[in-house]
């Protein structure tokens, strides 16, 4: 794909997150009310909703770390090969 390409997909990209903001935006009170009246009956939604964050948090993550070292093993692979040929 030409650079062009990824210029366009991304400036896509970029704007269908800033369309979403407002929305997703709108959420956050509403979470955080849901919390707090919940914490007020004594009850513990607000662990949960911590571990939800953490676990969405770490997602990217993973699958990043998860691709680099599918990449890593397979370029060792490669210059193991290569290093045979020459060998």
């Amino acid at each position: 794909m030409s650079a062009h390409k990824y210029l366009k997909i991304g400036l896509i990209l970029i704007a269908l997150v800033f369309l979403a903001l407002p929305t997703l935006e709108a959420q956050c009170p509403m979470c955080k009310m849901a919390v707090e009246s919940n914490l007020k009956g004594g009850g513990s939604a607000g662990k949960g909703l911590n571990a939800g964050i953490l676990y969405m948090l770490a997602t990217p993550y993973v699958l990043v770390g998860g691709l680099a070292f599918v990449w890593w093993r397979n370029r060792r692979r490669n210059v193991d090969a290569a290093q045979q040929e020459e060998a």
